[in-house]
C-alpha cells in the first residue's frame, strides 16, 4: 500500500511539473517584451538616422570607385514572416521610384534540401505586408545590419 501511495504521488508530482515547466515556455513576457522592443528600436533608428546612413553609404561606394548617378534612400527591411523591421537597406533607381519606395521586404526560404539558404530582397511601395507592390526599376544597393 505504501509503495502505491509513493508512485501515485510520483507521478502526480511530475505531471505537475511538466505542466508548469510547458506554460513558462510557452508564455515568456520578457522575451515577448523584448523582441517588441527591438523591433520598435529598428524602427526608429532607421527613421532617425536614414539620410546620414544614406550618405555614409554613398561616400563609401564612391571611395571604392562603385558610386552611382542614381537617385539613394535608406529604408526599412520587413520580414516577410511577421511584418517586422529587421534592419535598413539602401535602394538605388530613378527619383520617381525611389520616391514610390517606402521599404525592403525580405523573402526567405531553402534550396536543394537546405544547402543554400536564399534571402530575397525587394523594393516595395508601403511600410506594411498587405496591399504592397513591387518597385519597378529600382534595385537594393547596400544591407544595413543594426546592433542593439
Amino acid at each position: 500500500m505504501y509503495i502505491k501511495r509513493t508512485l501515485i504521488a510520483l507521478v502526480v508530482f511530475l505531471l505537475s511539473l511538466t505542466t508548469a515547466v510547458q506554460t513558462t515556455q510557452a508564455f515568456s513576457l520578457g522575451s515577448i517584451l523584448g523582441d517588441a522592443l527591438k523591433v520598435g528600436g529598428i524602427s526608429v533608428l532607421v527613421d532617425k538616422f536614414a539620410v546620414p546612413l544614406n550618405s555614409a553609404i554613398n561616400t563609401l561606394l564612391t571611395q571604392h570607385g562603385m558610386g552611382t548617378s542614381y537617385a539613394t534612400k535608406v529604408v526599412p527591411i520587413i520580414s516577410i514572416g511577421d511584418g517586422s523591421y529587421v534592419g535598413a537597406a539602401q535602394v538605388t533607381g530613378p527619383q520617381d521610384g525611389i520616391n514610390q519606395t517606402q521599404a525592403v521586404l525580405q523573402l526567405e526560404g531553402n534550396f536543394s534540401d537546405s544547402r543554400f539558404r536564399l534571402k530575397g530582397l525587394i523594393p516595395v511601395n508601403a511600410k506594411s505586408v498587405t496591399n504592397i507592390s513591387r518597385v519597378q526599376g529600382v534595385g537594393v544597393s547596400a544591407q544595413i545590419d543594426v546592433k542593439i
